[in-house]
């Protein structure tokens, strides 16, 4: 746990979050760069100030092959967050959360809010992966 000064007259606790963020097609051989749009969304959706993210972990399918996504972040100018990539698991298609060319970004992030208060972006195909997530609140096991 960390303490932030937040109206200036006393410290109030805050803990690390974490947003996600998923998006299809966003590093392919066309356009790598459209990975900025898609971390500004997730930015804005959170309304995150870049000097209080703590990591980001990317991760891609492996048919992304034309950038690291985490240079999107240095371009962004996140020159001081920590960030490392990696490969998803190799899912059997038509596993529904199986998507080809996908990226996913966890965010831990310095926040007095609930983790409920976060907002998870998934963007173009990527929904699918989310699909049985309802479904899934009602019936955890014990």
């Amino acid at each position: 746990m960390c303490l932030r000064d937040v109206d200036h007259h006393r410290e109030k606790p805050c803990a690390q979050r974490g947003p996600a963020f998923e998006t299809v097609d966003a590093l392919d051989q066309r356009d790598p760069r459209l990975l900025d749009d898609l971390l500004r969304e997730l930015t804005v959706l959170n309304d995150l100030d870049v000097p209080e993210i703590c990591f980001a972990y990317f991760t891609t399918t492996h048919d992304l092959t034309a950038e690291y996504p985490a240079y999107a972040a240095r371009r962004l100018g996140w020159l001081d967050v920590p960030l490392l990539c990696g490969h998803d698991m190799d899912v059997s298609l038509p596993n529904p959360r199986g998507v080809r060319m996908c990226v996913r970004v966890l965010l831990l992030y310095n926040t007095p809010r609930p983790q409920s208060a976060m907002r998870f972006a998934y963007l173009r195909g990527a929904a699918a992966i989310k699909t049985d997530l309802e479904s899934l609140r009602g019936s955890l096991l014990p």
